[in-house]
């Protein structure tokens, strides 16, 4: 069974062709579940965009997949694809066409994971996940690769003159008698051919296989000397033995320094498993591929903002927080970093779109008072005249604005312009770049 729905959205049961109570039954599993309940250890093939549930302090791990109330299903800012048994259910962007093709997610998932992506379409079968898979591959390869080539001890067994290690007496005696001048003996090295960098390499192998495959490999000169990087380190790789290295990668990879590796192994086993991850293989395991709305929509804004100064508040690293009280760090979305460095307390505060917050959800008519509150603390500590929150809409619309008392100063409610009527997802990039120049504008 596939149930389609959209975010943020209700969907009555009635409204669904061939419902069942064991669909029910199914939905029920990870319904009205918070997504850090779900036990995602437990739930190896479910992957869930953040990796870290806790993003920016928006607690994301408090989130549900979906809810059901009465008769009917629910949904919230996750969107993606995810099973249970032999149901399957489909979370569109509220953006996606009638027909089923969600070129906005699509688009906000190319620039946020530096992707190239091709035209997918929605399907009646799960390919869409494991296409998902193969473009995010070439992210978290680079990712991981950042931190280095992963490395780890392995036992090598030798036979010559030049020992090193304990001597092998058994070997020894099975190999050099009558003696001719070698000793066999072992040793214990660190080696960057070991089962990670090799189910890396398997990976790599089998993406080579697909359909634009060899392109998901050479997207960019980061992914070529990555991928570079695996095979020359992996110079024992034998296809055959496929099955053995992923048996032994089904332990998760824990070392410290190498803590990126993680996701990329999880990554690399759901595509190289994918044949046998049917849904409904083992019974009520979770299986699938979602992103947080609200997360994707906000790394979609830092793609476009960053070139023109705005520095992103990072609350999972710590980073370029301000301080409404001592002790008290706050993390606004986006805000300009010259500008607030050089202010001394006493300075005429300036003009400008100099806080920016970014918000998943509906602002065309009205604004939610938390966000409002939120915002005029941003500026009033910053400080700023002028500020902006920036939410996806159906239709280019003028800023709606509102005026600060106090300190002075006005909001803006700015809206991206998502839909667009197009025939093909190239024609939908290049509109979407003109109504990303309207936004710098509108700034």
């Amino acid at each position: 069974m596939r149930i389609q729905l959209t975010d943020n959205s209700c969907k009555p049961y009635s409204e669904i062709k061939d419902f069942k109570d064991s669909d029910k039954g199914n939905l029920q599993k990870i319904a009205n579940v918070a997504i850090k309940k779900l036990s995602l250890d437990d739930n190896l093939n479910l992957l869930v965009f953040p990796r870290d549930l806790n993003h920016y302090g928006d607690d994301i791990s408090e989130g549900r997949i979906i809810e059901l109330q009465g008769d009917q299903i629910i949904t919230g800012n996750i969107m993606g694809f995810v099973g249970v048994n032999n149901t399957q259910i489909d979370i569109r962007s509220r953006f996606a066409k009638e027909d089923g093709n969600d070129y906005f997610l699509h688009y906000m998932l190319q620039r946020v994971f530096a992707i190239n992506l091709f035209d997918i379409k929605h399907t009646t079968d799960k390919e869409q996940v494991f296409d998902f898979l193969l473009y995010l591959f070439p992210h978290f390869l680079q990712k991981a690769l950042g931190q280095g080539l992963y490395k780890k001890y392995r036992r090598f067994e030798y036979n010559d003159a030049n020992i090193r290690g304990p001597i092998d007496v058994s070997r020894h005696i099975r190999q050099n008698i009558p003696f001719r001048g070698t000793v066999a003996y072992s040793t214990r090295e660190h080696s960057y051919d070991n089962e990670v960098t090799q189910l890396i390499r398997h990976t790599i192998e089998y993406i080579r296989t697909k359909a634009h495959g060899a392109h998901i490999l050479s997207n960019n000169k980061e992914t070529k000397e990555a991928v570079s990087q695996i095979v020359m380190a992996t110079q024992t790789y034998n296809v055959r033995e496929r099955q053995k290295v992923i048996n032994q990668n089904l332990r998760p990879v824990r070392h410290p320094y190498f803590s990126a590796y993680t996701e990329l192994q999880k990554i690399c086993l759901q595509i190289l498993r994918h044949e046998s991850l049917k849904y409904g293989q083992e019974k009520d395991k979770v299986y699938g591929i979602l992103f947080d709305g609200a997360w994707l929509w906000e790394e979609y804004l830092n793609t476009i903002l960053q070139k023109y100064g705005y520095t992103h508040a990072e609350n999972l690293k710590g980073k370029n927080p301000i301080t409404l009280y001592t002790g008290n760090p706050r993390y606004p979305d986006f805000y300009k970093t010259e500008q607030i460095k050089n202010f001394k307390y006493g300075d005429t505060i300036p003009d400008g779109n100099d806080i920016l917050d970014a918000k998943y959800k509906p602002l065309d008519s009205k604004s939610d008072r938390d966000d409002i509150h939120q915002i005029i603390t941003y500026m009033h500590i910053l400080p700023s005249k002028s500020s902006g929150l920036l939410y996806p809409c159906r239709e280019t619309i003028p800023p709606k604005e509102y005026k600060v008392y106090g300190i002075g100063g006005t909001i803006r409610n700015i809206g991206l312009n998502v839909i667009h009527i197009c025939d093909d997802f190239n024609s939908y990039v290049e509109a979407m770049k003109k109504e990303e120049s309207n936004l710098i504008d509108k700034i």
